[in-house]
């Protein structure tokens, strides 16, 4: 993808997001560009069919998540995106990964970097993103690219709870 394709594509997914998101990933994106990746994002909102489709395929173990999330009338703002590697979509490094992680965590948001992980490797994984040590010999959970919300459960997500976005007074 072109740099302005990578974009472009950016800037029409993230308007697909939560309010509460949107200055966090594009804090994300920045941040991983300033370390020379082209950050990608793949899937934000998600319709009920195309969850099921990723559902089927083994590509998430939900079918209702994060990415489903709607205003009352049905406008998307999606509360989890996939941030791929543009230039490596298929198998990004473990540096782009825990870079990922490490900035979601700045950002007050998480990663599926540890899921699956039991907690000896999880811890490990965690460690070594606490010290920025993105060569440690880590194991890598099952869905490294998700970025979503904390604090909020799918389940209260689906019943319509929202993270509350903060009101900048001048």
């Amino acid at each position: 993808m072109t740099e302005q394709e990578r974009e472009g594509r950016n800037e029409r997914k993230i308007t697909q997001l939560h309010s509460f998101m949107r200055p966090k990933i594009a804090a994300i994106v920045e941040d991983l560009e300033g370390h020379g990746y082209r950050p990608r994002i793949h899937d934000a909102w998600r319709s009920p069919a195309d969850q099921k489709k990723a559902w089927l395929a083994g590509n998430s173990k939900l079918l209702w998540g994060f990415h489903n999330a709607t205003a009352a009338d049905g406008t998307p703002e999606a509360l989890a995106l996939d941030l791929l590697d543009d230039d490596r979509p298929f198998s990004p490094d473990q540096r782009y990964l825990m870079m990922l992680a490490a900035s979601a965590q700045v950002h007050d948001l998480v990663t599926g970097i540890g899921w699956g992980l039991g907690a000896r490797l999880r811890d490990g994984l965690e460690a070594a993103i606490l010290r920025r040590d993105w060569s440690a010999n880590v194991k890598l959970g099952w869905d490294p690219c998700h970025v979503q919300i904390t604090g909020i459960s799918v389940a209260q997500a689906r019943k319509g709870a929202r993270p509350v976005v903060p009101v900048v007074v001048p």
